[in-house]
C-alpha cells in the first residue's frame, strides 16, 4: 500500500458522503485546469502538457461528474426526502437539483469550446470570451453549492438517515462504476 504524504486519504464506497465530499476536491481542482489554462493561454496555442492537462479536466467532466450527479440525484437525495428529519433540506434539494442542470449545461459549452480549442489550436476571441465567462459562472456556482453540501447537507444526511441507508448509497455509487 502506498504512503501518501500531505493529504489524507480519500473515502470509500464504505463512506458515501466522504466520498461525495472527496469528489468536490476533485471538481474543484479540475475546474481550476480549466480556469487556468484558459486566463494562461488567451485561446492560443497550447503546450502539449497543457493539452493534456485540458483533455484530462474535460474528460473528468464528461464523464466522472455525472456519476457524482447521479449519486447525489438517484441515491443521495431520494433518501433524505423519505427521511424524517430530512423535511429541513427539502428547499436546498431543489436548489442543488437546480445548479446540476445549469453545470450540465455549462459543461457541455466547456467540452465543445476545448475540444474546438485543441482540434484547431486556437479559439477565436469571442469563443474564449464565452468560455470565460462559462467557466466564471460554473466557478461562482460550484463555489456555493460545494459549500451548501459539505458544510450543511452531507453533515444532515449523516445525522438523519440510518447506516443502511448509507450502506446502500455507497453500493449503488459502486455500481454506477462497474465496481462491486
Amino acid at each position: 500500500m502506498p504512503i501518501q504524504i500531505g493529504q489524507k486519504p480519500e473515502s470509500g464506497f464504505d463512506n458515501p458522503l466522504g466520498l461525495l465530499s472527496d469528489c468536490h476536491r476533485r471538481i474543484e481542482r479540475f475546474l481550476d485546469v480549466l480556469v487556468r489554462l484558459c486566463a494562461k493561454g488567451e485561446g492560443a496555442f497550447m503546450t502539449l502538457p497543457e493539452v493534456i492537462a485540458m483533455e484530462k479536466a474535460l474528460q473528468y467532466f464528461r464523464e466522472s461528474a455525472p456519476k457524482h450527479t447521479a449519486d447525489e440525484e438517484e441515491s443521495l437525495f431520494p433518501r433524505l426526502r423519505k427521511a424524517s428529519g430530512g423535511q429541513a433540506a427539502l428547499k436546498c434539494l431543489e436548489r442543488l437539483e437546480s445548479d446540476h442542470e445549469t453545470a450540465r449545461r455549462d459543461h457541455r459549452t466547456v467540452d465543445m469550446l476545448g475540444r474546438r480549442w485543441i482540434e484547431r489550436g486556437g479559439l477565436l476571441d469571442v469563443e474564449l470570451l464565452e468560455m470565460k465567462q462559462v467557466l466564471q459562472r460554473l466557478s461562482h456556482l460550484y463555489a456555493r453549492h460545494i459549500e451548501i453540501e459539505d458544510r450543511k447537507l452531507f453533515p444532515l444526511a449523516a445525522q438523519v438517515l440510518p447506516a443502511e441507508a448509507l450502506a446502500e448509497v455507497g453500493r449503488e455509487m459502486a455500481e454506477r462504476r462497474e465496481l462491486s
